[in-house]
């Protein structure tokens, strides 16, 4: 995939929204500040692995996807540059 989504991104749109969780209640349920999950959701955090396997915990995605998904994006602007 030449320009792969940012993971945060993915979480936000088919996690948090489609849960129709407001970022307050989604962070409190993973355990994490608001301004943690708001930066990954934003796109201004990657996706540590904490985090993947908090969100696999509370919400099911599979947290290797999610790392993968980060993998690749990183991948994609280290070729970008």
């Amino acid at each position: 995939m030449k320009n792969p989504p940012h993971p945060g991104r993915v979480v936000r749109d088919d996690i948090i929204e489609a849960l129709e969780l407001d970022v307050t209640r989604a962070a409190l349920l993973l355990g994490v500040a608001r301004s943690t999950l708001s930066k990954l959701l934003n796109q201004r955090a990657s996706l540590s692995p904490e985090m993947a396997l908090r969100i696999e915990k509370a919400f099911g995605p599979n947290a290797d996807h999610l790392m993968r998904m980060q993998l690749s994006f990183d991948m994609a602007r280290a070729r970008s540059r």
